[in-house]
């Protein structure tokens, strides 16, 4: 049987735009169709990569577990909750790991769910087709294009070797072995690069959250990073800041607020909306919720986190720690902080929205975007690179932007505790000088670790920096050995039905 007599496309409302008053791209199309039969408009064409962005989304929060494999398992955070729930979690957390383990399978089947419905749109969308028009055929491919690669970067940097399907395929071809790494960062090398010369450098407002050249550009220099193609990478990263689309937001806790989301700073933003049929809210707000409030009591931040930001000479701290964990002494959004919410002293709040956006009664409905690239990364990829090929001066141009936007929010925010009238403390977050290449290697990673913290890359970067600083970095996890557990195990259930995978 042909391939393309075997596709099922179930398409379903998955993208949510923000212009005033909530918007729905296209109605819903449920159905089954033959490629010839469904790619036969404009409008399909559209249905059909909307459907591809889905399994992006945190609308659950359980089978996306991306955060715990992101996060969980590294020394920015514990699982947290009660002993006994979501006791596969626990088990990443303390590195107790199986192939059935359920953050492990789910991750894989919901991108490799994404990958097949960008395989999708690509094969209905060949040159063949004369049914969709040249401009929309060009976008959606694009489109398409950014999210297999984005869906493949995240498996890779997870799972390592790993199969790689580029097109709707029969039950014997999915039959397939795990290739090496270095062909799957290639393909997504590939697939970057495509999509970057489709796809437009803006989107009007009706369509906010599409994959954009800039997203595609971002991905690719983060590719070359974390295959140590330090050239490619940091002139990557300068070349998207030279698009001249996007900038760092004045106060960095607008990054995570649903009323400055879709902002110049995001590069790259899941999309969530609340009170929607299909829903479309993110749950990751009641995951990660006090159990007081309808929470979940999820996803603890730990000590280690808390002491990488650091503090002025006079003890005023970076404001990032504020805007990242909920701690005592300190607000809880709209209510007081309560320390007995969290064995760590600890709750993250990047992911977390105040009672009077979502109350309790809803509390697993809400609007907050994912942030799944923004431009503070992309300096911080050219200011890594930078350094790692021996331009310690270039490096300190983009990491002192970062710094210097951390700093000024307290010119900007009156809600910090230490405003003083819009002058930055004395001391706090000073621009770097040193030039050393080891010296500013690790300040370039504790800056990694303070802005992008709880934003689920942090195991990955420990992983991609090494056996020595893994090792120190997770030296309180007994179970972790580096050459066992720096990639998660292919999924027991990949393997029982893909047998050249072995046993």
């Amino acid at each position: 049987m042909k391939a393309k007599n075997i596709i099922i496309y179930t398409i379903a409302i998955l993208f949510i735009m923000i212009t005033g008053c909530k918007k729905i791209l296209e109605q819903p199309v449920l159905g089954q169709y033959q490629s010839g039969d469904f790619f036969t408009s404009d409008a399909n064409a559209t249905l059909a990569v909307n459907a591809a962005y889905n399994p992006l989304t945190f609308t659950d929060a359980s089978s996306n577990a991306i955060w715990v494999l992101g996060d969980v398992a590294s020394d920015d955070a514990i699982k947290g909750g009660n002993p006994g729930d979501q006791a596969d979690f626990q088990s990443i957390d303390e590195f107790n790991i199986i192939p059935s383990n359920s953050a492990v399978e789910g991750v894989w089947k919901r991108y490799y769910d994404g990958i097949f419905k960008c395989n999708v749109v690509i094969d209905g969308l060949s040159d063949a087709n004369k049914a969709v028009s040249d401009a929309v055929k060009k976008s959606v491919v694009g489109q398409a294009q950014f999210l297999r690669a984005y869906y493949y970067f995240n498996l890779t940097v997870a799972y390592g070797d790993i199969p790689m399907h580029l097109k709707v395929e029969t039950p014997e071809e999915l039959q397939s072995p795990a290739l090496p790494q270095a062909q799957i960062y290639a393909q997504i090398e590939k697939d970057c690069q495509a999509a970057a010369a489709a796809l437009p450098a803006s989107w009007p407002a009706a369509d906010l959250g599409r994959a954009t050249k800039g997203a595609a550009m971002a991905l690719l220099a983060k590719t070359y990073l974390f295959e140590k193609k330090w050239d490619l990478a940091a002139t990557t990263a300068k070349a998207v800041d030279a698009l001249g689309v996007y900038s760092l937001l004045p106060v960095f806790a607008d990054n995570f607020r649903a009323a400055t989301k879709n902002n110049a700073e995001s590069v790259f933003s899941v999309q969530h909306a609340s009170g929607l049929v299909p829903f479309q809210g993110n749950t990751l707000n009641q995951w990660f919720a006090p159990r007081s409030q309808n929470g979940y009591g999820f996803f603890y931040p730990t000590q280690s986190l808390v002491d990488n930001f650091e503090k002025s000479t006079g003890g005023v701290v970076d404001p990032r720690l504020d805007y990242t964990v909920g701690r005592a002494g300190h607000p809880w959004f709209d209510t007081s902080f309560d320390p007995t919410w969290t064995t760590t002293g600890f709750l993250s709040k990047k992911h977390i929205q105040p009672l009077t956006e979502v109350p309790t009664a809803t509390k697993g409905d809400g609007n907050l975007n994912y942030q799944a690239i923004r431009f503070a990364e992309v300096l911080l990829i050219e200011a890594e690179a930078l350094n790692e090929k021996g331009d310690g001066a270039g490096a300190l141009v983009p990491l002192n932007r970062v710094r210097k936007r951390a700093r000024e929010s307290y010119v900007y925010d009156k809600t910090l505790p230490d405003y003083a009238g819009g002058v930055v403390p004395a001391g706090l977050l000073p621009d770097v000088t040193v030039t050393d290449q080891a010296q500013l290697r690790d300040i370039i990673r504790k800056e990694r670790r303070s802005e992008l913290a709880l934003e689920f890359h942090r195991f990955f970067d420990v992983i991609r920096y090494g056996a020595a600083y893994a090792s120190d970095a997770l030296k309180d996890q007994p179970n972790f050995n580096y050459s066992s557990n720096q990639f998660f195990p292919i999924p027991l259930s990949e393997r029982q039905t893909n047998l050249k995978l072995g046993k």
